[in-house]
């Protein structure tokens, strides 16, 4: 179990899925699910641009935050179809993901740009869920570890360890994203305290090792997330295809309550 009490977070990545009318009526069926919870883990919904004014005027006042799937590092400009933090900021957006696998795989997104977009994300008061992984044949290449350490430390270049409150990361193997194929719960714990021993060597300090929230994402489900969610490492899921469907992702939901109410139980014990 968590026992740094690290705050649980379950955010949908609902990628290139959703009109108008279709996100509305999802988040409202997750926003109700959540009213009046105990126990809530961070709730985040990060839907298609065209959709988040929608969303954030259904999540309005509830106990559920809306993100964006992406952004530029930029904060204006020439620059046809990005969309900049303070637009993002404009429209109450909270979060953030950046470097998802399929920006670097398809649009050219790299390290670099990475961490050009999350010192953004910080300098705007955006909550940051910075993405990191390896592909298939890096992993049967034994390079996980090497590809793991060096995108957080990529991720992280020449920023403050002040910066680093709001930081977020998820740990998402792209030979697992999309594919049906879930990393062992024991093997992605493992990645995920890796990505701790990075920033722990980086900044010379575990306490902020130790207080960075990590997500596990890759064909997560309501059949595997207690499994994941009961590792030392792991604090909570970053969800692409269940996050479609609102009775899959209120189960996540619902497996982050028993996680919190788990420890809840154990710190009075």
């Amino acid at each position: 179990m968590n026992e740094q009490k690290r705050p649980v977070i379950i955010a949908g990545n609902w990628k290139m899925n959703k009109t108008r009318a279709e996100a509305e009526a999802l988040a409202k069926a997750i926003c109700q699910a959540a009213e009046g919870q105990r126990d809530l883990p961070a709730v985040v919904l990060a839907p298609p641009f065209t959709s988040l004014p929608a969303v954030v005027s259904v999540c309005s006042g509830s106990q559920v935050k809306v993100g964006a799937q992406n952004m530029d590092h930029r904060d204006a400009g020439a620059y046809t179809g990005e969309v900049a933090p303070p637009m993002l900021v404009d429209l109450g957006i909270s979060y953030v993901i950046i470097g998802h696998s399929e920006r670097r795989q398809y649009f050219g997104e790299s390290n670099a740009t990475v961490n050009l977009k999350l010192k953004a994300a910080l300098q705007h008061h955006l909550i940051p869920i910075v993405c990191v992984g390896e592909t298939l044949d890096e992993r049967e290449n034994g390079l996980t570890d090497a590809v793991v350490s060096r995108q957080t430390a990529a991720a992280l270049a020449d920023l403050e360890r002040s910066q680093l409150d709001t930081l977020i990361i998820a740990y998402e193997p792209v030979w697992a994203i999309g594919t049906g194929k879930v990393c062992e719960a024991f093997e992605a714990n493992r990645v995920c305290k890796l990505i701790r021993v990075t920033i722990a060597n980086l900044y010379k300090d575990k306490e902020l090792a130790q207080s960075v929230p990590v997500l596990y994402g890759g064909s997560v489900k309501a059949s595997n997330i207690d499994e994941q969610l009961a590792c030392s490492d792991i604090d909570g899921s970053l969800v692409g295809g269940a996050s479609l469907n609102a009775n899959e992702f209120i189960s996540l939901i619902k497996s982050g309550q028993k996680r919190i109410s788990l420890q809840a139980a154990e710190s009075c014990s």
